[in-house]
């Protein structure tokens, strides 16, 4: 009986195991779950929301359903991991500050920018947004392929067809092991268009030059608007995959009554938490590193957002106005890092290549909904060819 015990032991080496375990580890979390695909610009969990949602028949022009019927089916079919993260990537995809074009239309309590966390999934409702539903066009017409869930009971896509360029029009961040993407938002309209110019390039047969595209594409788009402070972070970015582009709040120095000047600050940079902004900067006057405010308060309402800033009458409002910017996150940095998997595999890249590696991938789509559709349109004709014979 003793000697069996022994037998089932096993020297390892454990610099080995530890090396091919944090490797494996790795790869992992690389491939399956901090890094979106290029060609849809989604993370695996994202990806699988979303298409539970359609396939809970969940579109915008049916009623909305309980988040928790959404999270409970993504979690049972296709993704084995807590409900937490499943329903935090729901609300992030269906907040107007986190999401530049909102891929999930919820009902109740998402949150706020002051960053107050969304009610609980048994409390909120959501279904897919008009946009999401590009995304999902023609899923069922085998144009992408599908692999096998965890327990291969369900199928589930592994890329979706995308009719837009999600991964720039929405932007992305995640942190893997080793490495982390950080992708702004940009314009649709403008995104399209660099499509658009690509495919004529190509027909006209030559390449497509970094100068047509930075015409066309001017720069990040935030959903919460601030102001970007030159273009040479923005250039770097597209030209290189990797940079620095400054943000700025949107300020106005307005006059009041009894000669003393108040700051109204109306929109703020991309993913700056509101609240924080204005604690930071009563900190700032408590420790007098900041002199000349007198008053701080948040009026922001459903119109929008405002901050005003009131200050004495003998300070110069641009003085403390610049002190703001320089203590506070009222100027932010938004470091870009285009990393996404291209064939699973994580690589860093730039304005064009992101756009190419789409519209390779629309290309593939098509062609494969064109073959669909016309197997089907044969298998038709065949019928009614049958039927005609028969009515000889």
């Amino acid at each position: 009986m003793e000697d069996n015990i022994f037998d089932q032991i096993h020297d390892v080496d454990l610099k080995k195991t530890m090396e091919t375990s944090y490797i494996d580890y790795a790869m992992s979390v690389i491939a399956s779950r901090a890094l979106p695909d290029v060609r849809d610009g989604l993370k695996p969990v994202q990806r699988r929301v979303l298409y539970s949602m359609i396939e809970l028949n969940n579109g915008p022009d049916k009623p909305h359903r309980k988040c928790a019927r959404i999270v409970g089916d993504t979690m049972g079919k296709y993704h084995p991991h807590g409900d937490s993260s499943i329903y935090g990537s729901l609300v992030n995809m269906a907040q107007k500050w986190s999401t530049r074009y909102p891929l999930v239309d919820g009902h109740g309590n998402f949150g706020s920018v002051d960053g107050d966390g969304a009610a609980a999934m048994n409390y909120t409702e959501a279904r897919l947004s008009k946009i999401s539903m590009e995304m999902l066009a023609d899923i069922n017409k085998d144009t992408v392929d599908f692999m096998p869930n965890f327990d291969e009971t369900e199928k589930e896509p592994v890329v979706l067809p995308s009719r837009y360029p999600n991964l720039l029009v929405n932007g992305t961040t995640g942190i893997a092991v080793g490495m982390a993407t950080n992708i702004p938002p940009h314009n649709l309209r403008e995104t399209i268009a660099a499509v658009v110019k690509i495919i004529d390039n190509e027909i006209e047969g030559r390449q497509t030059e970094m100068e047509e595209l930075l015409s066309i594409v001017k720069g990040p788009d935030f959903p919460t608007g601030g102001m970007i402070l030159g273009t040479s972070g923005i250039e770097e970015s597209y030209r290189t995959g990797r940079g620095k582009i400054r943000v700025r709040a949107i300020t106005d120095i307005e006059p009041m009554n009894n000669g003393k000047n108040r700051i109204v600050v109306t929109e703020l940079p991309y993913m700056v938490n509101k609240a924080r902004l204005i604690e930071k900067i009563a900190d700032l006057v408590k420790e007098k590193r900041i002199d000349g405010i007198t008053d701080l308060r948040d009026e922001s309402d459903r119109q929008g957002m405002r901050i005003c800033v009131e200050l004495r009458k003998d300070v110069n409002p641009n003085i403390v106005l610049n002190q703001l910017f320089k203590h506070t996150q009222m100027q932010d940095t938004f470091g870009v890092i285009m990393i996404a998997l291209v064939d699973n595999q994580p690589k860093v890249l730039n304005l064009f290549e992101v756009l190419n590696y789409y519209l390779l991938h629309q290309k593939e789509v098509v062609t494969r909904r064109i073959k669909y559709e016309l197997n089907k349109a044969e298998e038709r004709a065949h019928i009614l060819q049958g039927l005609l014979i028969a009515l000889d």
